[in-house]
């Protein structure tokens, strides 16, 4: 068995060798230009077209949560990945576990007011705030796939309504589920904390906008975790300036880096992160790649598999 890997920031000699202490019947080698020698599979992330292009593969692995840049790639290059390759992406492999980090310490930052008392502190104020009530806070969820059942579940035991919406209604304990686009604004009716995690699609490109913010529960808060542009930057910041956003947090953007001009870095109710709310630990996600691997040499059924047509 033959694997080629290509990612441009990751410590290739340490994949190389544990995938290879993982699948000791392949051989596993870095791809570098001009290398067209066979090969079964690709883990790649944003690869050259020309290293997948023409290649007879059993299965492409996008090493991450998201496969949005390989489908652009594609739609600019429908002959860098025959249609027959299965395509798969990292569900969870670590990611969800990180993603309710983010998630449950930002919910409890905002429900006891500490974004506030941060604010009065730095005008030397001793000022006690009226306290959030659970019932009243509830959390809407972007997005139902593995990570947003994940972040619903470690949301749960607080106490707080929670709901979600996608593009198919989903079943997740504890959650009311709203699907499709006639359930989205019965959905954000009363929302308070909206977070996003949605995939990147061309119908999901946009979609948080003023009409949408409009339609969520005054000073409410938005948490981003999934892609950039999901958000109108200038709507999102008009929104705060109404009043109908008390704050938020992002920790994916349009552009990045973002560049120092851009508005939101100088905003007083915006805290942002670096896309770091979930990154790949390779050790969750080779035990992934190994396990896949092997159920496909042996036929069985696997998990990860992308719909190219729907983008996730």
């Amino acid at each position: 068995m033959e694997i080629i890997f290509y990612h441009p920031s990751f410590d290739n000699d340490y994949w190389l060798s544990a995938l290879s202490k993982s699948l000791p019947q392949a051989k596993v080698r870095r791809w570098q230009t001009g290398d067209n020698a066979p090969a079964d599979y690709a883990l790649v992330w944003q690869p050259p077209v020309e290293m997948l292009r023409g290649r007879k593969l059993k299965g492409v692995f996008a090493l991450g949560a998201g496969v949005d840049a390989i489908l652009e790639q594609l739609k600019n290059n429908p002959d860098m990945l025959h249609e027959s390759v299965p395509l798969f992406r990292l569900e969870d492999t670590g990611m969800g576990q990180q993603m309710q980090e983010y998630a449950v310490s930002q919910v409890l930052h905002w429900f006891r007011r500490f974004d506030d008392y941060q604010v009065l502190k730095q005008q030397s104020r001793w000022q006690p705030l009226e306290a959030h009530h659970h019932h009243d806070f509830t959390i809407g969820i972007l997005g139902a796939g593995v990570l947003g059942a994940k972040v619903a579940e470690s949301l749960r035991p607080w106490g707080f309504p929670l709901r979600c919406w996608s593009r198919s209604r989903k079943t997740v304990p504890g959650v009311t589920s709203f699907a499709g686009n006639n359930e989205l604004s019965e959905f954000l009716q009363g929302t308070r904390v909206l977070i996003n995690l949605l995939p990147n699609t061309p119908e999901t490109a946009g979609i948080i906008n003023l009409s949408l913010l409009n339609q969520l529960a005054d000073n409410s808060y938005i948490i981003n975790l999934a892609r950039g542009v999901h958000v109108v930057e200038s709507d999102l910041l008009q929104a705060l300036e109404s009043g109908k956003l008390h704050a938020a947090m992002l920790d994916v953007f349009s552009q990045e880096p973002l560049p120092a001009d851009n508005p939101l870095w100088a905003h007083p109710r915006v805290v942002m992160t670096p896309h770091v709310a979930a990154v790949t630990r390779p050790a969750e996600a080779i035990a992934y790649i190994t396990r896949t691997i092997n159920q496909l040499e042996r036929g069985e059924a696997v998990n990860g598999q992308v719909d190219c047509v729907r983008g996730y």
